[in-house]
């Protein structure tokens, strides 16, 4: 008996057939969507030969948001804007590299979709050789690259994240469940390799950087100490620096990731719009949530391109524990 049905399955297969499945359709998502696929092979294949090519450290530039540039980062945001920048139906991408939207055709109006990136999460695990991964969120392109991204994550058209590890990893939603793809090296295509997954509503693993618990808000610090007492049950403890890496295990083993707001940074460090804003459309897809501690992720509406929140993702029950220590209850 076959283990592993879906093997046969690629990624330009399934998205023809979840097409079919919307009278109308145009194939125009399907497009973009491959691309990603694209984009994920040639960073995929990069990340495998740093070491011999000198992807490793940094380039000298500081990015817009004051950060030190890694080689990996501008070889990914180039991938990206590349990747894209022939498809006629992407008016213009955003990236956490570039301080504006980089505008992909002469007439905005003639774009279909405004795709927004963070080209490479965790890069600085590439030099003692972890896990790093891409996030992509896609927006309808609408009067303008502004008015169509300063807008709520229910907003989105479809998203997901890359992940570069002993596996290419592609997961995506477009708003009809949650599916993974894993690259078949030896064929160079996606196959399916979870299709409709689920978080389990109560899970067993928190991820955080607790190495930061002194600077972080009173409720983030009641929270991570009914973790560390055992109030809120047996937790395993995993972080690895790369986002998508612990939301990736969070979303087949639940649990809950949390970055929060620190005492003398309340707005928090990871970016609305191109890292939680997705993530979070990729976590209720599954089943799970995300949150500020006191707002859905999903229903912010952001005021700038770069903007920071606090953010906690994942099971919700585990999301609810979250919440009810910055309403000043307890789990």
């Amino acid at each position: 008996m076959d283990d592993h049905p879906h093997k046969s399955t690629t990624l330009d297969r399934f998205l023809v057939e979840r097409q079919r499945g919307f009278p109308g359709a145009s194939g125009e998502l399907t497009r973009v969507i491959m691309q990603v696929g694209l984009v994920a092979k040639i960073i995929s294949n990069a990340m495998r030969r740093a070491a011999l090519e000198g992807l490793r450290g940094i380039t000298g530039a500081v990015n817009v948001q004051q950060e030190e540039v890694k080689k990996l980062d501008e070889l990914g945001n180039s991938v990206f804007i590349q990747a894209f920048d022939y498809v006629d139906i992407v008016g213009a991408l955003v990236s956490e590299e570039l301080e504006r939207p980089r505008v992909l055709t002469p007439d905005e109006s003639v774009g279909k979709y405004v795709v927004l990136v963070d080209p490479v999460d965790g890069s600085s695990n590439l030099d003692v050789d972890c896990m790093v991964g891409s996030i992509f969120s896609i927006r309808e392109l609408k009067d303008g690259v502004g008015d169509s991204i300063l807008d709520a994550g229910t907003k989105q058209i479809a998203a997901g994240y890359l992940m570069y590890g002993p596996s290419t990893i592609l997961v995506y939603t477009a708003g009809d469940g949650l599916h993974s793809f894993v690259l078949d090296e030896q064929i160079g295509e996606f196959v399916l390799d979870h299709e409709a997954i689920r978080m389990p509503d109560k899970g067993k693993i928190v991820s955080a950087n607790f190495g930061n618990y002194g600077k972080w808000s009173r409720p983030a610090k009641a929270f991570a100490d009914s973790v560390m007492s055992g109030e809120l049950g047996a937790y395993s403890l995993r972080y690895s620096g790369a986002l998508v890496a612990d939301l990736h295990q969070i979303l087949h083993n639940g649990g809950l990731y949390f970055y929060p707001d620190e005492e003398k940074r309340p707005e928090g460090k990871l970016r609305l719009m191109y890292e939680c804003a997705p993530l979070a459309m990729v976590a209720e897809q599954a089943g799970g949530t995300a949150t500020t501690g006191t707002e859905r992720v999903m229903s912010l509406c952001p005021e700038k391109v770069h903007q920071r929140i606090p953010f906690a993702i994942g099971s919700r029950r585990e999301v609810e524990a979250y919440e009810s220590h910055y309403r000043g209850n307890r789990a």
